[in-house]
């Protein structure tokens, strides 16, 4: 859900370190599988075809409702890696604003146009049926509110699934991009700050639920992905693998969190790329480019398909089964359709490249 670069604007942190080539195909991995997790989390826990399916799947059901929506943890770790990689050894002044009004329209070009698709997709399910999960007509301070990526800390209902990632997300770059000002560039202070924020929220901001609209929780995940970036270009990438895994360790140590041992895991695997000749596959490649477009997409589409094979056979199994498989289909095409519609035509040429 993040944007893929292909080239490292700085020079490696050590002479002798690895290309990036390795963990930034690892990267394309991450999100891949991840991205489709998310998706099938959230056709699992919102109705009405899960309802119909889970008696007949319990097992599989409950396992993507339970546990597939801590795949979210791979794309904070890859954002703070893919943060580093952009930022990191920058030289000269940071224009803080700049680059986080930047991040923000990045972002917000297809979560702006989501969110347009899944207050039409409601409006259309709330006419077929009559569900808990669909959301209300939204007012407009409501609609506000996420545009400015407010909603969670106003307390508003969401409009789409998924959508308080993309706040989260400008926090997180925000954050990061104050620290690197705040070091003036230079990496090395720069990480100090990074590492002490994010050991204070793997042992303290995340074990508070509370927190969880703000960036301060999520940021143990998002530094061990800055983290992973300095390993993997670091001639001694083996002993900082060994100092992230005893951070992860002693925090897990202190309160057991499988979110933080997922993000640890995606840290420690993107520092054992840069060891490794990861294969790029052009299947994997063009569902990682896709992730972020269908992260936002899949909602409105599964509210449509849902609504439609629930008033034609509300209670036949196969046929809802056969309705989830649709819609994860057709957010598949939904989601090519919104990254050509909304990314820029630079960028488009480059993944082509």
């Amino acid at each position: 859900m993040t944007a893929n670069p292909r080239q490292p604007p700085v020079a490696s942190a050590r002479a002798g370190a690895a290309p990036i080539a390795a963990p930034i195909v690892a990267v394309d991995w991450l999100k891949a599988i991840a991205s489709q997790l998310i998706v099938w989390h959230h056709l699992a826990l919102y109705g009405p075809m899960s309802d119909a399916v889970q008696p007949h799947a319990p097992a599989l059901v409950g396992w993507l409702v339970e546990h597939a929506r801590i795949a979210v943890q791979v794309f904070l770790v890859v954002a703070g890696f893919l943060a580093a990689h952009s930022l990191l050894g920058r030289a000269g002044p940071l224009p803080v604003a700049r680059l986080v009004w930047q991040r923000y329209l990045r972002l917000a070009r297809p979560y702006l146009v989501a969110l347009v698709l899944a207050v039409a997709a409601a409006a259309l399910a709330r006419a077929l049926i009559a569900h808990p999960t669909i959301p209300a007509a939204p007012t407009a301070a409501q609609f506000a509110a996420h545009a400015l990526l407010l909603h969670d800390i106003a307390g508003v209902d969401a409009l789409s699934a998924g959508v308080w990632y993309i706040a989260i997300d400008v926090q997180l770059y925000a954050v990061f991009v104050v620290l690197l000002a705040l070091a003036q560039g230079r990496a090395a202070p720069a990480l100090a700050l990074v590492a002490a924020l994010a050991v204070a929220s793997l042992f303290w901001f995340n074990r508070d639920a509370s927190l969880d609209r703000w960036a301060l929780y999520f940021y143990g995940a998002y530094g061990l992905g800055v983290g992973a970036w300095w390993a993997s270009r670091h001639s001694r990438r083996a002993a900082w693998a060994v100092a992230l895994a005893a951070v992860v360790l002693l925090a897990l140590t202190l309160d057991w969190r499988s979110r933080i041992a997922l993000a640890g895991a995606t840290a420690l695997l993107l520092v054992v790329a840069a060891e490794l000749r990861v294969p790029e596959n052009r299947v994997v490649a063009w569902a990682a480019r896709i992730s972020y477009p269908l992260f936002l997409v899949h909602y409105p589409v599964a509210l449509v398909v849902g609504a439609v094979v629930h008033r034609l056979w509300p209670a036949h199994a196969a046929a809802n089964a056969a309705g989830l498989v649709l819609a994860w289909l057709a957010s598949l095409i939904a989601a090519v359709a919104l990254h050509r519609a909304t990314e820029p035509a630079t960028a488009r040429r480059r993944d082509a490249a």
